[in-house]
């Protein structure tokens, strides 16, 4: 049975909508998700949500009741709430009907295994989490083995940036470094590196995506800085054949991806 909470004061339904705070989120390690589409992939893969809120009309659903089950068993907590909770909670008029509240997951650089895929993505400074969620989504549609964030990006673990990966953010591990723990674990990297820059010669079509291939992509506004341009094996650009100078950011990565994994 789950728990009933109707109260919008409730310290539990106060700590879930905090969560759209990066604060928040970085202080309990936790994040949402919002849906039961998202919520039952996050299950599927082994993620049990800590917490669990779903309205009545969900109640009877049998994803529902398996993601309840996978919750209690380890160690959290179901409630069902009102549509006024979870309007709150989710800061939309038109609520999804399940939430899950999942901990956040990263894998240290030195636990990257570059034998899992033909193909990994590096994104340093990427400001939008609409960009990065996107990407996210594309690694995961590609078989890509995993996204790495170098330096000051955006939270991957944002309410905006989880609702643009379409629940890929359960399927593409995630890792974190700065960019001097980024540059030293570089050498390691067996395959090729291949950054972009408006700068390069070479064609993103031509080059040699030696696998498993690392792809470096620099942020919105400046691309890659001089320091994090030297760090591939090679650089290349996507041809602008109209007017528009240069591409979205998650665009562009997958095209890279996808000439990487040809």
């Amino acid at each position: 049975m789950s728990r009933t909470v109707t109260s919008l004061s409730n310290p539990t339904v106060k700590a879930v909508r905090a969560l759209h705070l990066r604060k928040d989120r970085d202080e309990t390690g936790l994040f949402l998700a919002e849906g039961l589409k998202h919520v039952t992939e996050g299950v599927e893969l082994g993620h049990a949500p800590k917490i669990l809120m779903h309205g009545p009309e969900a109640a009877d659903h049998p994803l529902l009741k398996k993601a309840a089950q996978a919750t209690r068993a380890a160690g959290g907590e179901v409630i069902e709430v009102n549509h006024d909770i979870l309007a709150k909670v989710s800061k939309r008029d038109n609520p999804q009907a399940v939430v899950g509240v999942f901990p956040q997951v990263y894998r240290p650089l030195a636990e990257i295994d570059p034998k899992a895929s033909d193909c990994f993505v590096a994104l340093h400074r990427v400001r939008d989490p609409g960009n990065l969620g996107t990407i996210v989504r594309t690694a995961d549609a590609a078989g890509c083995g995993g996204v790495i964030l170098v330096g000051e990006c955006c939270d991957p673990y944002s309410v905006e940036a989880v609702r643009a990966t379409m629940g890929s953010i359960f399927a593409v591990p995630l890792s974190r470094a700065t960019e001097a723990e980024f540059a030293a674990w570089r050498p390691s990297w067996p395959g090729s590196v291949v950054g972009t820059l408006l700068t390069a010669t070479h064609s993103h079509a031509t080059a040699d995506y030696r696998k498993p291939a690392l792809i470096l992509m620099g942020n919105e506004q400046q691309g890659l800085t001089p320091e994090m341009a030297a760090l591939p094996d090679l650089n290349v650009k996507i041809p602008m054949r109209g007017r528009a100078d240069s591409l979205n950011l998650s665009v562009a990565t997958g095209i890279m991806i996808y000439a990487a994994t040809s």
